[in-house]
């Protein structure tokens, strides 16, 4: 195993604190690269994902994108009975996408 980067560190302390604090509750995970946005809320008991939404297929990536991500997933969970969420920002800073996307999905209904 090698040396692990600053946001590989920043990510695992993150997760590890979070499922710690879960009380079972399902995590919304999210995941940032330069062209898109990803989350997923995934019930780390059954180990399966509940709903995933992302700008796969959409042009752009940018906040105004990220929230719309932010509003589907917030629909797709409550069809699948989820309204309690723990939100991992893995190791990305709660800023910008990130937060958009956050904020969208407490307008939607999801309680973090």
């Amino acid at each position: 195993m090698g040396k692990l980067t600053v946001f590989d560190r920043r990510r695992r302390r993150v997760r590890t604190t979070l499922k710690a604090r879960a009380g079972g509750r399902p995590r919304l995970s999210v995941h940032r690269s330069g062209r898109h946005i990803y989350a997923q809320i995934i019930d780390d008991a059954k180990g399966h994902t509940v709903a995933a939404a992302s700008t796969l297929g959409k042009p752009g990536a940018n906040v105004a994108a990220a929230a719309d991500v932010g509003k589907a997933l917030a629909e797709a969970a409550t069809k699948a009975g989820v309204t309690s969420v723990v939100f991992d920002r893995g190791g990305f800073l709660f800023h910008g996408r990130v937060k958009a996307l956050a904020d969208a999905a407490r307008e939607g209904g999801l309680e973090f």
